[in-house]
């Protein structure tokens, strides 16, 4: 009986440790690239972050605009960020998006992994460094993808939109809500 309990109590360790993510199906509209918004992308030129900074596209790759609400309880209040970049790597096969606006001391974003017709959404830690990759647990209450294909290679164009709302913690929710265009690297 205690070999059992031992067994089961593992599992149930093992089972709590798994990371779950809330995968959807995406959408496909091929159409995309014809969108007014994304067609402004590409008369404007891509953000430049920080001095340094390297700049890939010559163009604007993302117009998102994520608003970010809290409530302590005392005081609420709501942050808009709208300096998103896009940024787009094909391996194996999966599709990985990155929406961020790192600066070299800071980022704020998502991440996006696309296989098989699905996806799920990765929250970016808010103090991820350059160079560096965190998450933050998130509980996610609705998001939606559009992309304008179903199959990519490297050296594709990708057009997609993002509608993605979420709670980061019992006092923040953020609304993740734009377009974007990249190429695949």
């Amino acid at each position: 009986m205690r070999l059992f309990l031992f067994f089961t109590g593992i599992l149930l360790v093992l089972l709590s440790c798994q990371k779950k993510h809330n995968f959807e199906n995406f959408t496909v509209d091929k159409s995309l690239p014809g969108n007014d918004t994304i067609l402004l992308l590409s008369k404007y030129p891509e953000l430049k972050l920080y001095n340094s900074e390297i700049v890939e596209s010559e163009t604007r790759t993302a117009h998102i605009v994520q608003a970010a609400s809290y409530s302590d309880g005392f005081r609420k209040g709501t942050f808009l960020f709208d300096d998103y970049k896009c940024k787009a790597q094909y391996q194996n096969d999966t599709l990985t998006i990155k929406l961020n606006n790192n600066n070299g001391y800071f980022g704020n974003g998502i991440l996006i992994k696309v296989f098989k017709n699905h996806f799920y959404i990765k929250d970016i830690d808010p103090k991820t460094l350059k160079g560096e990759e965190k998450f933050i647990k998130s509980k996610v209450f609705s998001q939606k993808l559009i992309l304008n294909s179903k199959q990519f290679t490297k050296n594709d164009s990708i057009y997609g939109f993002i509608d993605y709302k979420c709670s980061i913690d019992s006092l923040v929710d953020k609304h993740f809500k734009g377009y974007f265009k990249t190429i695949i690297q």
